[in-house]
């Protein structure tokens, strides 16, 4: 239970490589300590991002992305032609444990609850599953599982999920509805940003025939996506949000393999975490 009178959040927004403005941000707040929320809300890349944060692994999401995501084990457009994964989300689950391996003595000791979103297939709907070192194998592959791009979907608890984004992409709301007052958005698009409809809904219900109502989350996904920036530009008068998010020229975009693009936006994202420990 939340006892702050003014509960404060931070929620990270996803993006697939775009994730690396994020890593950044939270990178500078390992280096100075900056740790003043009371739970965290993370989608996809914006979940594996936070379980660094909470883990105080410093530069650990940066290498996964500079250096694991960018392999054709992890992105390969031939293997999606010929009917595979275009990006194979468990062995970059794997592999980055294996080689980066998560300090769970001090994630189990943060005082900071985290919660990863994901979609289940099933109904369409968001849910927020609190990550454990006990779940975070199953709960964390299928938050960040692109639908259509990843052809499977990962289970939670005997459940076919699928990347977070699709049913709640900046789940401010949900920080609200969960009690916060004092809310902190990090994006992966530049303010001014709006979500446009998905183009050919036909063929996404063609090809999510046997899950329509994941198909109709996806048809809906725009409208969700730009209630949550509305909220964030008008909160209610009980709420005060602070947005960090990667300026127009940002140069990475949601596959980005180029390293130097990647090393730019991550120093962006360093930039704008020390920028608000110093305003705090």
């Amino acid at each position: 239970m939340i006892k702050n009178p003014s509960p404060n959040a931070l929620v990270v927004e996803g993006g697939a490589m775009r994730g690396i403005f994020a890593s950044g941000v939270l990178d500078a707040f390992i280096e100075h300590d900056y740790r003043p929320f009371d739970f965290a809300i993370g989608v996809s890349a914006g979940a594996t991002n936070l379980l660094a944060y909470l883990a105080s692994q410093h530069g650990r999401s940066h290498d996964i992305m500079t250096k694991l995501a960018r392999s054709p084990r992890f992105m390969d457009p031939l293997r999606f032609a010929k009917g595979g994964n275009l990006v194979d989300i468990h062995w970059l689950w794997r592999t980055s444990c294996r080689q980066y391996p998560l300090d769970l003595h001090t994630l189990r000791a943060s005082a900071i609850p985290f919660y990863a979103v994901v979609t289940n297939t099933l109904t369409g709907g968001a849910q927020y599953i609190r990550v454990k070192p006990e779940n975070m194998h199953e709960v964390l592959p299928a938050s960040c599982a692109i639908p259509l791009v990843s052809r499977d979907y990962p289970q939670v608890a005997g459940i076919p999920m699928t990347d977070g984004g699709v049913a709640d992409s900046i789940p401010v709301i949900e920080a609200y509805r969960r009690g916060a007052r004092q809310i902190t958005v990090i994006l992966s698009e530049p303010l001014g940003y709006r979500l446009k409809p998905m183009p050919f809904p036909w063929m996404i219900r063609t090809l999510l025939k046997a899950r329509p109502a994941l198909a109709k989350a996806l048809a809906r996904r725009d409208r969700r996506y730009n209630e949550a920036l509305d909220f964030i530009a008008n909160p209610p008068d009980d709420c005060q949000i602070a947005v960090i998010a990667p300026a127009d020229y940002f140069p990475v975009s949601r596959f980005t393999r180029n390293l130097s693009k990647l090393e730019v936006g991550y120093l962006m994202g360093k930039c704008a975490g020390y920028q608000v420990v110093r305003l705090n």
